[in-house]
């Protein structure tokens, strides 16, 4: 990526066609002049990594809340006030979210030098014929794929940057500088004073991350995770093993392995005690307090391997996650198959459920609800798990043939 100011004109006009600010629903004169877009938008495009519905940072001169409430009103979008203390707020129009935030430093340069890392700040003036503006060299950094941090001071002002920087190498496939690297491991213990929540968010990104894996082993050998990760016992395979090839191996689609890679490798990485302790959702330390059970249940067998009960009672309980399980065992033919019986949502022993609902077999069989019924149930949904009763109901021998195991299973208990 060649430097300059001619080459950083030509970078510009390069730029503007690939962001195509004709798409953008925040018309560019609605912004006031000395405004410019920085950040993500700005690396992306230059990098050719566009979405097609980029989030886009502007600076503006100031009164950057105050600008978003007006455009807000006019465009019919709604605002939200991010730092109230230092002029940023939020733009969410159309589907789209536009951050504003107010000049810091009294000019752009030294704004855009106050950032984090170098390739985050690259900025692209909004009024036309300006070049792009790199005063901390961030198009050469772009050019050796190398994330390099501002100054140490940048870094400790928000030490939620020490883990992003590892967040950011796995997402772009750059290198971090050595002195970086350096800093980053020298002032790890300084992430613990950052709230969980954010924490969190880095760590999901970083799992979705196709080479998110070695990011998440980093972060957890560097020893940036520790107050929240002490205790926790890892998984085999290694954090290491889950890379985009495995879940390819398994069969996974593309929507698949999406969610499902990421959730093996949090729940390689880190058990339910430890998303506690980083505020994560109840449904999340739940999934991976299933998948950890189900990993420890098969002890490095297949769960093709197990006995019936138990083989029921872990489809069951993993019925939402089973691609997931399956990335953390060794790939095989069986594990395979069961990937495809997954997605056939009628599969009696992957989906399991009772060939008659609760409320026919209390009419049927003169029962009352309670936990009879629900372990009638149970036995129902396992004997039709493995063939012993018709998957589906639709005559009346396949009615009968429920009934009948129904009373035989109440003659003994």
């Amino acid at each position: 990526m060649p430097t300059g100011a001619t080459a950083a004109a030509a970078l510009a006009t390069l730029l503007w066609q690939r962001l195509n600010p004709q798409a953008w629903p925040l018309p560019l004169g609605a912004l006031p002049a000395g405004s410019a877009l920085v950040g993500g938008a700005v690396r992306d495009g230059l990098l050719g990594r566009l979405p097609q519905q980029p989030d886009l940072d502007l600076v503006v001169p100031a009164g950057a809340i105050a600008l978003c409430c007006t455009l807000a009103r006019q465009l019919g979008g709604s605002p939200v006030v991010l730092d109230g203390e230092r002029d940023i707020a939020r733009l969410v129009l159309h589907g789209w979210t536009i951050d504003l935030a107010a000049c810091e430093g009294g000019s752009l340069e030294a704004d855009l030098g106050r950032r984090d890392f170098s390739i985050n700040a690259i900025a692209l003036p909004l009024q036309p014929q300006q070049g792009l503006l790199d005063p901390t060299g961030g198009l050469a950094d772009l050019e050796r794929r190398e994330l390099r941090a501002i100054c140490e001071a940048n870094l400790l002002s928000d030490p939620l940057r020490l883990l992003r920087g590892l967040r950011l190498a796995c997402e772009l496939d750059f290198k971090l500088a050595p002195l970086t690297q350096a800093w980053i491991e020298q002032h790890r213990a300084r992430l613990g004073g950052v709230a969980s929540e954010r924490v969190l968010a880095e760590l999901e990104k970083l799992a979705c991350a196709p080479a998110g894996a070695g990011g998440l082993l980093e972060a957890a050998r560097s020893g940036l995770l520790e107050p929240w990760l002490a205790g926790t016992a890892p998984l085999e395979p290694p954090l290491s093993a889950l890379g985009m090839a495995r879940g390819e191996g398994l069969g996974l689609q593309a929507g698949e392995l999406a969610w499902a890679l990421p959730l093996a490798r949090l729940a390689c990485l880190a058990d339910a005690t430890a998303l506690e302790r980083l505020r994560s959702s109840r449904a999340l330390q739940k999934q991976v307090q299933r998948l950890r059970q189900g990993w420890q249940l098969l002890a490095g067998r297949q769960p093709s391997a197990l006995q019936e009960a138990e083989r029921f009672g872990l489809h069951r309980s993993l019925e939402a996650e089973l691609p997931a399980l399956l990335l953390l065992l060794p790939p095989c033919e069986d594990n395979r198959a069961l990937v495809r019986r997954w997605r056939d949502a009628g599969d009696p022993l992957l989906h399991p459920r009772p060939p008659r609902d609760g409320g026919q077999l209390q009419a049927l069989l003169g029962l009352r609800p309670g936990p009879q019924l629900g372990a009638l149930l149970e036995h129902l949904s396992q004997e039709r798990a493995f063939g012993r009763l018709p998957a589906a109901v639709d005559r009346d021998a396949d009615q009968d043939a429920v009934i009948n195991s129904a009373r035989l299973w109440l003659s003994r208990h």
